[in-house]
């Protein structure tokens, strides 16, 4: 399943969030996918930091490796963020009267991904939680039998 099809049934899932040329966004995404990358969730929504901004919607994918982020602009070039476990620090939640907002907290700066549908967020939180926690399990792991 391609990440556009998988971002379109969370919309439909999720009906209510704000998001326009998805499949354009997810085409960004598709492009810096790594051929042993599994997909495990898709979204999208804004990223910004108000709810009343509506014109930068992203494709967020969540694979077994990072989070990739991506929009394409409307006339020319596009956006990629990626966040690996590594960088990774907390995430918070909110949820607003309309929609909610997720805040990623990582090691360079906050990803806030906003206008989401407010059914969504507990999806969401619990599968980017757990993937990071599992992540960063393995790491530690592998940091241990490293050390000298």
């Amino acid at each position: 399943m391609s990440i556009y099809e998988r971002i379109m049934e969370f919309r439909r899932k999720y009906p209510g969030g704000i998001a326009f040329r998805i499949k354009k966004h997810a085409e960004v995404v598709e492009r810096y996918l790594d051929s042993d990358e599994e997909i495990l969730y898709a979204f999208c929504g804004q990223k910004n930091d108000s709810i009343k901004e509506i014109a930068n919607t992203y494709a967020v994918v969540l694979t077994n490796k990072r989070i990739l982020l991506g929009t394409k602009r409307i006339f020319w070039g596009s956006f990629f963020y990626t966040i690996t476990p590594e960088m990774y620090n907390d995430m918070e939640v909110y949820r607003g009267l309309f929609w909610g907002k997720i805040t990623i907290d990582t090691v360079k700066e906050e990803v806030i991904l906003t206008n989401l549908p407010k059914s969504s967020l507990d999806e969401i939180e619990t599968k980017i939680s757990n993937f990071m926690r599992e992540a960063k399990l393995k790491y530690k792991t592998n940091d241990k039998k490293t050390d000298y």
